[in-house]
């Protein structure tokens, strides 16, 4: 093992010990963050920083969400390999990368058509032929493919979007980020009863606010 190997190695223990000190404990997510270089979804001089636990910049003024908020709501999607997913707000790809490793399929959605294309191209490169990304406006879902077994939303609104809730199979959870865009927000799982819907609180986050329409980059 050469020296470069060996700092790689002990990159990706302390990025793995990192995600577990922040509540990351499932095994089958450890091991597809394991698996999924997040360094190939981040630009230029932030790629050296991939291995760090924070949001770093993207295009479009948009972020990659830190790996331990990625994890953290990817184990609270409970997958089991058979889902059918809907991910709002593509960003980079990275997270869409991961759901794809413990779903059966992924649809993902981002209004900005430039951040749409660059993760299509990563997908590609990576052989993930089990995600369709599409340029749409995620605060109204994706209705032609609904319903969905889970829902995932990476920019956080006022309340969980009627819509989205509307696309969720009874039994179906969806997590989404919840409060107003200035300030800290609530990561909340939403599960679909056959009588309504129940709301669990799972940790404070802070993401980028979800909004309606196409971007115009």
């Amino acid at each position: 093992m050469t020296p470069a190997d060996t700092t790689e190695a002990e990159r990706k223990m302390q990025f793995l010990f990192a995600l577990r000190s922040k509540g990351v404990t499932d095994a089958k997510v450890l091991t597809v963050m394991e698996k999924i270089e997040r360094a190939m979804f981040v630009r230029g001089i932030f790629s050296e920083r991939a291995h760090d636990d924070m949001p770093l910049p993207i295009g479009c003024g948009q972020t990659i969400s830190q790996p331990s908020v990625v994890g953290i709501m990817t184990q609270a999607l409970d997958l089991t390999g058979r889902e059918k997913v809907l991910e709002v707000g593509t960003g980079s790809g990275y997270q869409a990368a991961i759901l794809s490793q413990l779903a059966r399929r992924v649809y993902t959605v981002d209004r900005y058509k430039r951040l749409v294309a660059e993760a299509r191209q990563m997908f590609d490169q990576l052989g993930l032929h089990n995600i369709t990304a599409i340029t749409a406006d995620g605060s109204h879902g994706l209705p032609e493919q609904a319903p969905f077994d889970r829902i995932l939303v990476t920019a956080a609104a006022e309340d969980p979007p009627g819509p989205l809730l509307a696309q969720l199979k009874v039994g179906g959870i969806m997590i989404v980020p919840v409060g107003q865009s200035d300030t800290v927000q609530s990561l909340i799982r939403v599960k679909r009863l056959d009588s309504g819907y129940d709301y669990e609180e799972l940790r404070p986050v802070r993401f980028v606010p979800l909004v309606e329409g196409l971007g115009q980059d």
